[in-house]
Parts: structure tokens; sequence; C-alpha cells
């Protein structure tokens, strides 16, 4: 195993699960089919999904001195995250509303509110060590569900270190033309694209117009954006060329909820290991559908014991990433 080290700076955030077989209308009360809960938080997600894989991470955020703390905090431990840097002095953990639309045809949907709490106290006394920390990763990967001036702060100390920095632009908020220089890989999905480039995403009904609008960011000095598509795939673009692949077919979705997230998370182990650009993006794939056949964020997320069976499925039984996945086991 590739020993390159990840810092993920980030959200905790405890999710409330409903499945119900629809949506309530405005003032509407429907009768949901079961309720759950399970550690989540874009960062915690990524960070967890890293461990599980193998790499080397650890991450810093904050939560509250309640329940849902000890238990988010816990849970990433648990995969293997270094969780020593995490506050535990927040007002209160942040808690995720989630709602699933269970559809009788298996394509279900989900609707989110996020109540941040802690995740938006980090200050910058909390990341005061940040700067000589930062040194010893190779890798900074942040989200947009902590205050954006403590990932700007952090963003260009790392990138004055050298540090390979990616972004996930989500929630979606515009970036300022500055932040594009210190992001060496911004992966955005489609809606997301969409906000940063002032399009729409029904507009994107084919690659090529992807790419255009990636690029957009491209030249403002973001020298990698990296598209999810959900059911259409994935596709990594660069200034000079791009790298498209299709999402799997026939995969039954269960829960959404964390598929954006474990993708991250298997990109950077993809990354980690010097995966080429197609197979970054077939691993990362795979290790999404994965995800949305499984209910729940941290607990649908797989080892990579488990995303070598599921590849094994689909790739050739010679194919180079088939290799390289036996190679890290």
């Amino acid at each position: 195993m590739n020993r390159k080290k990840v810092f993920v700076l980030g959200s905790f955030v405890m999710d409330l699960i409903v499945n119900a077989k629809r949506f309530p209308d405005r003032g509407e009360t429907v009768l949901g089919e079961t309720f759950s809960t399970a550690p989540g938080g874009k960062g915690a997600n990524q960070a967890v999904q890293m461990g599980l894989l193998g790499l080397d991470v650890a991450m810093q955020g904050k939560v509250g001195n309640d329940d849902f703390g000890r238990v988010l905090v816990e849970s990433a431990e648990a995969a293997g995250v270094d969780v020593s840097r995490v506050g535990r002095d927040g007002s209160f953990s942040a808690v995720g509303n989630v709602q699933i639309e269970t559809r009788e045809d298996g394509s279900n949907e989900n609707r989110i509110i996020v109540v941040p709490g802690a995740n938006l106290e980090i200050s910058t006394q909390d990341v005061e060590n940040f700067k000589e920390e930062i040194k010893n990763f190779d890798y900074l990967v942040q989200q947009q569900e902590i205050p954006l001036d403590i990932n700007r702060e952090t963003r260009k100390i790392a990138f004055e270190q050298g540090v390979e920095i990616l972004l996930n632009p989500a929630p979606s908020y515009l970036l300022e033309d500055e932040d594009y220089k210190y992001i060496s890989y911004l992966v955005p999905n489609e809606h997301e694209l969409a906000e940063l480039t002032g399009a729409k995403s029904e507009d994107f009904n084919d690659i090529e117009t992807v790419v255009e609008h990636a690029r957009q960011l491209i030249n403002k000095g973001c020298p990698n954006v990296i598209v999810t598509l959900g059911s259409k795939g994935s596709c990594w673009v660069t200034a000079d060329d791009y790298v498209f692949v299709e999402a799997l077919k026939n995969v039954k979705s269960i829960d959404p909820t964390a598929a954006g997230d474990s993708f991250i998370g298997a990109f950077v182990f993809t990354l980690a290991n010097d995966f080429e650009k197609a197979e970054c993006l077939r691993f990362s794939n795979y290790v999404g559908a994965l995800t949305v056949s499984k209910a729940g964020a941290q607990t649908s997320l797989s080892k990579l014991q488990e995303v070598y069976e599921y590849a094994k499925e689909h790739e050739d039984v010679n194919s180079s990433l088939l290799r390289k996945i036996e190679s890290l086991l």
C-alpha cells in the first residue's frame, strides 16, 4: 500500500433518516415507513471511505460534547481515521434530516436538510497548528460544510507547502476567481458545475458540453476538473483532453446518500496509488455504485476487498485495474 498521507478538513453530521413512499407536498403530512440514524457529514464520509480502503488519513473538524458527537468521532476512528485533531467543544453536533422517497420502480431519491451546528464554529484558533502539520501530508481534501474563510486560509497554506488540494464544492457556493489557482482537483457534480459556470444542469445533454463548461474553470487556474454525472458516469477534464467513463448499468439504488462522498474518497485513493485516469474513474464508479446499493451514509461505505470482488464482476479478468487492486489487498 502506498503510504501517501491525506488530511481531510471538513464536517461531521449525524443523519436522521426517514423512508417514505413519497415526499410530502407543502403543508402535508405523510406516514413514513422506517427511521434510522447513521454517522455522516461530507468530510467524515470521505475520510471514512479513504480509511476503509486503506489510506493513511487524518481528519480535523468539530462536534459537540454530546452523544451524536461521540458516535460520529467513534465511527471515523473505527474506520482507521486519525481523529486526534477533532474538536469536541461545539455548541451541538450537526444533524442532517434525510428524507428518502422509496419508489416502486427502485429509482429512489433523497432530500436533505443539514443543521450545521459545530461545523460552522471551526475557527482560526482551531486550525492554528495546521501550518506546521500540513507539510507532513500529500493531499488536503475539503468540502463546503465548514466556514469558507477557513477553507480559503488552509488552502493557501497547503498550496504554499506543495500539498495537492482537492475541493468538493458541496454544498454549492460560488468560488472567487482567485480560489481556483489553489485547487489541484475540483470535483463537482453536474448541478454544482452548472452553478459555478452560470449554466443550467439540464443544458448538459452531452459530454462535450460538460467538458466545455469544466474548461471555463480550468481557465481560471484549476488544472483538473472531475465531474460526477450520476447515472451517466464521470468525466475527468484537463486543458488538453478528457476521459469519460460510463456508470454501471442496472444498479439497484437503495439509498443515494454518500454516493458522491464515496466517489471522492475512492478517487483520492486512486490518486495516492498512481492509477491511470480511466482506472481512477472506473474504480470510483464501482465504489459509488456499491454505496447506492446500501442504506445510510457511512454504513453504506465499502472496504477494498468488497470493491475488488465487485470489480471482478465487471472487469476483464486480465484488466490492469484488477491487478492494481490485487496488489493493494
